[in-house]
């Protein structure tokens, strides 16, 4: 259940809200000496202002590179290279985009509900295989059950409570 929601976590940082945050970079792969390797391992990435990410790459001849790969990740963003510093303007959301943004991270949210509900089902499918080989008693079973059901109820609440936070934040103007 904790890892359903790192992955949520994961999953709504890359929905970008209007302002400039590196993790929105996270997924982006850099073909690096034949093999594809994160962004953050070639290059540095930093909040130039509020609006505007600054990419500096370790290796000079990896700065056309990395403007591919950025493009390649189709983020929204258009790269502007100076020199050994590319630049990534974020641009403005529109009331649509924004909207827009909000149903994917209501998906994202279901596919994490969705997720805790399948740890809640194996869980409680191995307490009844205990059970039918009477490696636990009835009423521990049905202890198991509740504080499994506790944990999922409390997963989801997590889970809700951090598509509010995220939705708030992408209709913010």
């Amino acid at each position: 259940m904790k890892k359903s929601l790192e992955a949520l976590h994961t999953a709504f940082n890359k929905i970008r809200t209007g302002r400039a945050h590196p993790s929105i970079l996270d997924g982006v792969m850099v073909p690096y000496y034949g093999s594809d390797t994160p962004l953050k391992q070639v290059a540095n990435i930093s909040v130039e202002d509020g609006r505007t990410l600054a990419v500096t790459a370790w290796e000079k001849p990896l700065i056309p590179v990395i403007e591919k790969a950025i493009m390649k990740a189709d983020l929204g963003l258009n790269p502007a290279t100076t020199g050994d510093i590319i630049r990534l303007p974020m641009p403005a959301l529109t009331e649509e985009t924004r909207k827009n943004m909000v149903k994917l991270a209501r998906g994202d949210a279901e596919s994490g509900r969705v997720s805790v509900r399948n740890a809640r089902r194996d869980a409680l499918s191995d307490s009844k295989e205990l059970l039918k080989e009477k490696e636990i008693t009835e009423d521990e079973e049905r202890r198991f059950s509740d504080d499994i059901q506790k944990l999922t109820d409390k997963y989801v609440a997590e889970i809700e409570k951090m598509l509010q936070t995220k939705e708030a934040d992408l209709m913010e103007v």
